[in-house]
């Protein structure tokens, strides 16, 4: 056992008397130790309930023969950091994570992990540990929140966000403002629709790394509970058969999980996060494949906010098991991978059918032949730029306008709250990116605003920083090189026309070559906007965003 470093023999006399001083008992300490990444706290909806997903956690594991231990994550809840000086803490909690549990498995040598994340950040932060660790590890989530219920409709995040978009445009009262605050988000849980947590839960059962149920069970179901009490046995499981992450995260698990994505039509932000984990296995996931399998791949479900349907619902239709096997109906996946539940992909999804082909759709009926997700290129994205295109109207899959360009995100959402922008504007907002944000704000509050001002099917809005999951509309982001370090964005000015070629996987901004090559010579770096603390090390050190925004291992 790796934890006999810390408790066998007489040079761990000191060690035990510590384990001692924790009430572990000689018999406890016989047992492999297995670590629960806990990312409980009181802040985030999706994370109040984890405490409880511990707990079951904790006795799937003694159940099995294991002694868990139990140790901390952070995580950050995006609606809350959203549109505020908070929002660039969010991102930059991915690489912390990750490396606080790097540093808490290995000071204390356990045998195994059981991973306890929900929303954003945590989920990959926590993948990219397990990647980097490579000791048997199996993910349980807090899972989703249930839809709230507004005039008879199903809500969720996205339409409080566009609620103020409404009341801003003078089409909804405060008072039924109000009736949003208190309805939309009804229980814990990650928000209820395909936004970036749920989006990255459901690929943990994609890629292999979570048991079955794990992205869509509600987090008030009591299934939750046992499914997590599962994760507790299930970790026993690999650790008897000593199957680690890397043993499971292979490239064609991350071609799997792409495929998924495309499928779902997942948060753009899992173009950020699959690179980054990837990197940590030793896998190289360029962002053409992405476009390679959409160009192969139908689009099955419209959850949230691309459609009317929730997490419930997905879960009430089969899941993730079932998308897969619709998919594997067409053999659009490797069958023969191992993963956490001990068995295949294909003997996970074998039987797995679809309960409801107007949540799923069958794979001969599908909402587009092609994924949800489109990488763009052009002379404003040379590296990639990237749009979640099953949430696009299609009058706006091919658009051209004149840019309204913003050096920050209040500024943009000052002029479209204020009503200066019109119907055929491509709104601009740069200096966001992964080292000029720094830290890659979401721009949920300018596509929210768009949104409620009723300009969603004739405004385009493009930005080297992000999009929330619970964006819709046609918002590209990730648009690399970032203005920061001179990306062809950063030169774009006033009324430029821009064109947008989504099928066609292009953005350009109508400027001759010559007329770029001057406004280079022309342009300047812009003074860090944080000079100290946490930020300003991040900002030093993160690649860009077509990389994963991963940090560099060296300055």
């Amino acid at each position: 056992m790796r934890s006999d470093a810390v408790k066998k023999g007489m040079a761990t006399a000191p060690q035990r008397s510590l384990f001692n001083a924790l009430g572990i008992t000689k018999e406890e300490l016989e047992k492999p130790l297995v670590g629960i990444v806990s990312s409980y706290n009181e802040i985030v909806p999706g994370h109040m309930n984890i405490d409880k997903i511990v707990d079951a956690v904790k006795m799937g594991v003694a159940m099995a023969g294991g002694t868990p231990i139990v140790f901390p994550a952070i995580a950050v809840c995006d609606g809350i950091a959203m549109g505020h000086t908070g929002m660039k803490y969010s991102l930059v909690t991915r690489d912390l994570i990750c490396d606080s549990t790097e540093c808490m498995a290995l000071a204390h040598q356990f045998d195994a992990l059981v991973m306890v994340p929900n929303c954003d950040k945590n989920v990959p932060g926590l993948l990219m540990a397990a990647a980097r660790l490579n000791i048997p590890t199996v993910f349980v989530s807090g899972g989703p929140m249930l839809a709230g219920h507004v005039n008879g409709q199903r809500t969720s995040l996205s339409s409080m966000f566009e609620a103020v978009g409404s009341y801003a445009a003078g089409t909804m009262t405060e008072e039924q403002v109000d009736d949003y605050v208190c309805h939309a988000c009804p229980t814990c849980g990650s928000c209820s629709g395909m936004y970036t947590a749920n989006s990255m839960n459901c690929l943990t059962e994609a890629i292999g790394m979570g048991l079955q149920g794990n992205g869509t069970i509600p987090a008030v179901y009591s299934d939750r509970i046992k499914l997590a009490k599962h994760a507790g046995m299930k970790v026993m499981e690999l650790y008897e058969k000593n199957i680690c992450p890397r043993d499971i995260l292979t490239p064609e698990a991350f071609e799997n999980a792409l495929t998924v994505d495309m499928a779902l039509g997942c948060s753009t932000n899992t173009m950020l996060h699959l690179p980054a984990i990837a990197h940590e296995a030793g896998v190289e996931l360029n962002l053409d494949m992405a476009n390679a399998i959409s160009a192969k791949t139908p689009n099955l479900c419209h959850l949230a906010p691309a459609g009317h349907t929730y997490m419930e619902q997905l879960n009430e239709a089969g899941g993730i098991y079932a998308v897969m096997n619709e998919l594997n109906k067409k053999g659009l996946l490797h069958t023969d991978l191992i993963t956490a539940t001990g068995k295949t992909v294909g003997e996970n999804i074998a039987g797995c059918e679809n309960r409801d082909p107007e949540v799923i759709r069958p794979i001969d009926n599908p909402y587009s032949e092609t994924g949800g997700i489109a990488v763009l290129r052009g002379n404003i994205a040379p590296d990639s730029g990237v749009v979640k295109r099953s949430a696009v109207v299609p009058e706006m899959l091919v658009h051209e306008g004149p840019a309204r360009v913003f050096d920050c995100e209040e500024d943009a959402i000052a002029a479209i709250r204020g009503g200066k922008i019109v119907e055929g504007d491509v709104v601009v907002i740069r200096y966001e990116g992964p080292k000029g944000g720094p830290g890659m704000r979401e721009m949920l509050n300018p596509t929210s605003a768009i949104a409620g001002m009723g300009l969603g099917s004739s405004v385009a809005l493009i930005t080297d920083g992000r999009f929330s999951g619970a964006s819709r509309g046609a918002s590209i982001g990730h648009i690399s090189p970032e203005a920061a370090v001179g990306g062809p964005i950063a030169l774009i000015e006033e009324g430029d026309i821009i064109a947008i070629d989504i099928p066609a996987n292009t953005i350009n901004v109508k400027v001759s070559d010559e007329e770029l090559a001057e406004r280079r010579e022309k342009w300047t770096p812009r003074e860090p906007k944080v000079k100290t603390g946490y930020l300003a090390r991040y900002a030093s050190m993160v690649t860009s965003a077509d990389k994963g925004a991963i940090l560099k291992s060296s300055l």
